[in-house]
Formats: structure tokens, sequence, C-alpha cells
């Protein structure tokens, strides 16, 4: 089986090395963007995203919550988790099927989070 790759957006870096630390540490492979911008240029060119862990607050064109309605629409199959410590949004306001994490986060929740959604994810085909 070849190893699930998490793309990590989060604009603050001691947060973005820390979580990418945690989650390669678990045996995940790992790609990194600082902005929504960059991380939609990453997910067009490689098909083999499975998870997208993403903050809400930061600098761009987009914030986290708008990256993943656009990932829901364009590349469905992927699993979304979204992150935050000062915004909680509803249900209706994430894309369907997306897991919440309130920052602080534990290293627990984040990767039985990425661990569910590997699961999920190695049930459906990548389009």
């Amino acid at each position: 089986m070849t190893q699930t790759v998490v793309l990590v957006v989060e604009d603050e870096p001691i947060i973005r090395m820390d979580t990418v630390a945690v989650i390669e540490d678990a045996g995940y492979a790992v790609i990194e963007a600082a902005n929504a911008d960059d991380a939609i240029i990453f997910l067009e060119t490689r098909a083999d995203i499975r998870v997208v862990f993403s903050d809400i607050e930061m600098p761009g064109s987009m914030d986290g919550l708008k990256l993943l309605h656009a990932i829901r629409e364009r590349w469905p199959p992927i699993v979304l988790i979204l992150a935050s410590g000062r915004v909680s949004p509803s249900r209706d306001e994430m894309p369907s099927d997306t897991v919440f994490l309130r920052k602080p986060y534990s290293e627990a929740s984040l990767l039985g989070a990425i661990r569910r959604a590997n699961a999920v994810a190695n049930e459906a085909p990548i389009c």
C-alpha cells in the first residue's frame, strides 16, 4: 500500500513545522503550503494528495474555509480537515464531511482525524 499524502495548509511557519513533524512521524507523506493559492497549485499538479489539513485564517486570495469548498467542488474524493483557534464554523458553513479541530489540538486528535480520513480516502478513488 502506498503512503497517504497529506497537504498541510498553514500560514504560521512554527505551527506548520510542528504539524508537519507530527504527521511525518506518524508515517504519512506531507506537502506544505503557506496559503490557499499555493495549496491549489499543489492540488493541480499532484494527483496523489488524499487529505488536506487547513487552518481557516490565512492571507491570500481565499481563507481556509473557501479553500476547502473549492477542493470539495474540484476534487470531491479528497478528505478535508479544518482547524482554527478563533473561528468555529457551523456544519452548514463547512463542505460536507469536513472534520473540524479546534486549536490548540492534541497530536492524538490530529492523527485520529487523519487516520479516519485515511480510511475513507482509501475507499474512494481519486479522479
